[in-house]
């Protein structure tokens, strides 16, 4: 069973987070969630519920196995490279967190296990979503993919012509599966254009 470990952090965006953890848990996977204290603010305040809600009816829905940990918990299982995962995702991934992760700081667990991901080099996802970048941030970011992370902007497509904002967002998220190498339940590979010469 592939195990993979998602955390959510203060940038807006939390919907990407949450709708990973929920393709993840219907995929079967073995998931672990850490969110830091403002990734948890920032959820309640975009979605109106708890992350612990939102996770209590993921994990009832598909009977996935999944454990959540404290942000602050250093001591955790997935604070340590002894404990395999299959890949890491931080998404939203705030650019306070970019900025740990470049300059290697651990103030928190969603650092600690950043850094484990980079170390180890298993596949490590970032779904920064921020505009505009600074300078600062740019380079963080060229850091973090010159160590191995991909970096993967919630910049949705259209293509697909997402009639409402789950469609929108599922499409970003299947991209994310697709990168980590997951079961994608929400594939919608590209077949051509319906556009012909002369249209």
């Amino acid at each position: 069973m592939a195990r993979y470990l998602v955390c959510v952090t203060g940038a807006s965006g939390s919907i990407y987070g949450l709708r990973l953890i929920r393709a993840l848990a219907a995929a079967g996977a073995e998931l672990h969630v850490v969110a830091s204290a403002w990734g948890e603010r920032v959820a309640a305040e975009e979605t109106g519920r708890s992350l612990a809600a939102w996770l209590g009816e993921i994990g009832a829905e598909s009977g996935a196995r999944l454990t959540r940990y404290a942000g602050g918990d250093l001591a955790a299982p997935v604070a340590s490279g002894s404990f395999r995962l299959d890949g890491t995702v931080v998404a939203p991934c705030s650019m306070g967190t970019a900025g740990a992760l470049a300059s290697g700081l651990s103030a928190n667990l969603v650092h600690r296990a950043g850094a484990v991901a980079l170390k180890e080099g298993w596949p490590l996802v970032l779904v920064p979503r921020e505009s505009p970048l600074s300078l600062v941030d740019l380079r963080n970011l060229t850091a973090l993919a010159e160590a191995g992370a991909a970096i993967m902007p919630a910049s949705p497509g259209f293509y697909h012509r997402p009639a409402t904002i789950e469609e929108l967002v599922d499409g970003f998220v299947g991209r994310v599966l697709d990168r980590l190498g997951a079961e994608n339940p929400l594939a919608r590979p590209w077949k051509g254009s319906a556009l012909h010469e002369g249209d």
